[in-house]
C-alpha cells in the first residue's frame, strides 16, 4: 500500500477539462533535428500557424533554448503573419517539442489562496527511447517557479498525452501505455490508479487496451479517445478491415460502450474516421484527427491531404457548436510521430 501525504487532492486541486477555459497555450520551441529528420524546416509554417490560431483567444508562451532560438522562432512566426509582439517566450531550455508530454500539468482550486498548482511528473522520453531528457524532465518545475505557485513531484513518469479528462472527475487512458513496463515497472494498475487520483484530482479511471500502429509513444489515448465534454468521447474507427488499426480500434470502441460514468451514465460515443494510412522511409505514421487541441476559441485539427480530411473535420464541429474548428496540415509534422495535441500544453483560467 502506497501512503500518500500532502498531495494536489488533498489540498483540493484537480486537473480540469481541455474544453474548460484557458489562461494560455504553453510550447517549445521545436529545433531537434532528429525528430524530423532533414525536415525540420518544412515544418515550421504550419508550426506557425497553429500559433497564430491560438492567439485569437488566449496567450501563447513558449519556451526557448536562448535569445538565438527566439529570434529564429520569431523569424519564422513573423513570416506566418504573427504579431510576435504578442508571444511570451521563456528561457528554459528543452531537448525536443512535445510540450504535452514534458509540459507543466496545472491543476486549479477555486478556493485556495494560491489557486494553480502544477505536478511535475516525472519523464523518461517515453520508456527511455531517445535521451537525453533531462531539460525536458525539469521545464514544470520552472515554470511553476516562474510563477510562484505549488509544485507536486509525485516521482512516477507520466505523459500528458497518455491522459484526457473530462473535467467532472474522470480520465480516460490506456493499459499500452500506462502498465508498459518502460514506464513505471514497480506499479500495478491499481496502484497507477492511486497516483491518478490523489495528483490529478479525478475519482474515476477508465481504461482502453489500445493505441494506434506507428505510435512511438506505446498507445497514448490523445491519438484514439478524447472527451469532447463531460460525458460524450470522439474515438477513432478504421473502416478498412486489412488495415493494421482495424482491430485494435473495434476492440477499443467495443470496451467504451461497456464503460459507465461514475453517475451510472453511458457514454455518448462519436466515430471519427482515421485518414489515410502514411508511409515515411518504410515507417507508419501515426496520423490521427484525435490529435486535435481545444483553444479557448477554436478546435485545431491536423489534416493529412486525404479525402478524409473534411469529414473528419465536420464531425468534430458538430461536436464543438460554440468554438470554430481549424483544419491545419500536418502531413510535414506528423514525420516527427506528434501532431498538435502532442505540441502543446494548456494552462488553465480559475
Amino acid at each position: 500500500m502506497i501512503s500518500f501525504t500532502n498531495t494536489p487532492a488533498q489540498s483540493g486541486y484537480y486537473f480540469p477539462a481541455e474544453f474548460a477555459p484557458h489562461d494560455a497555450t504553453w510550447l517549445s520551441w521545436p529545433h531537434k533535428e532528429a525528430s524530423w529528420p532533414g525536415k525540420i524546416e518544412s515544418i515550421y509554417p504550419y508550426y506557425s500557424q497553429f500559433v497564430k490560431e491560438l492567439l485569437k483567444g488566449e496567450r501563447v508562451c513558449i519556451n526557448v533554448r536562448d535569445e538565438a532560438m527566439k529570434q529564429s522562432a520569431t523569424t519564422h512566426l513573423n513570416k506566418a503573419g504573427v504579431d510576435t509582439g504578442t508571444v511570451e517566450f521563456y528561457f528554459h531550455p528543452t531537448n525536443d517539442a512535445w510540450c504535452r508530454d514534458h509540459g507543466p500539468a496545472f491543476l486549479i482550486n477555486p478556493e485556495a489562496t494560491i489557486k494553480k498548482a502544477i505536478v511535475d511528473w516525472g519523464y523518461n522520453a517515453w520508456g527511455n527511447k531517445y535521451p537525453p531528457f533531462d531539460l525536458d524532465d525539469v521545464i514544470p518545475t520552472l515554470i511553476a517557479s516562474h510563477y510562484g505557485i505549488p509544485v507536486y513531484h509525485p516521482g512516477i513518469v507520466m505523459e500528458g498525452g497518455s491522459v484526457d479528462f473530462n473535467g467532472d472527475g474522470t480520465v480516460i487512458t490506456s493499459t499500452a501505455c500506462l502498465l508498459n513496463p518502460n514506464r513505471n515497472p514497480h506499479l500495478d494498475q491499481s496502484q497507477i490508479e492511486d497516483y491518478l487520483h490523489h495528483f490529478y484530482g479525478i475519482k474515476q479511471v477508465l481504461w482502453v487496451d489500445e493505441g494506434i500502429i506507428g505510435d512511438d509513444t506505446d498507445g497514448h489515448i490523445d491519438d484514439t479517445v478524447r472527451f469532447v465534454n463531460k460525458d460524450t468521447v470522439i474515438t477513432v474507427m478504421e473502416e478498412n478491415k486489412q488495415d493494421e488499426n482495424y482491430e485494435i480500434l473495434k476492440h477499443n470502441r467495443k470496451q467504451l460502450a461497456t464503460m459507465r460514468l461514475q453517475d451510472g451514465k453511458q457514454l455518448n460515443i462519436v466515430e471519427l474516421p482515421m485518414p489515410d494510412a502514411l508511409v515515411y522511409e518504410d515507417q507508419r505514421l501515426p496520423c490521427s484527427y484525435a490529435n486535435f487541441y481545444i483553444a479557448n476559441k477554436s478546435v485545431i485539427v491536423p489534416t493529412f491531404r486525404s479525402k478524409k480530411d473534411e469529414k473528419a473535420l465536420q464531425i468534430i464541429q458538430d461536436c464543438f457548436p460554440d468554438r470554430a474548428v481549424i483544419g491545419i496540415d500536418s502531413t510535414e509534422i506528423i514525420w516527427g510521430l506528434g501532431s498538435f495535441h502532442c505540441l502543446s500544453q494548456q494552462e488553465p483560467s480559475v
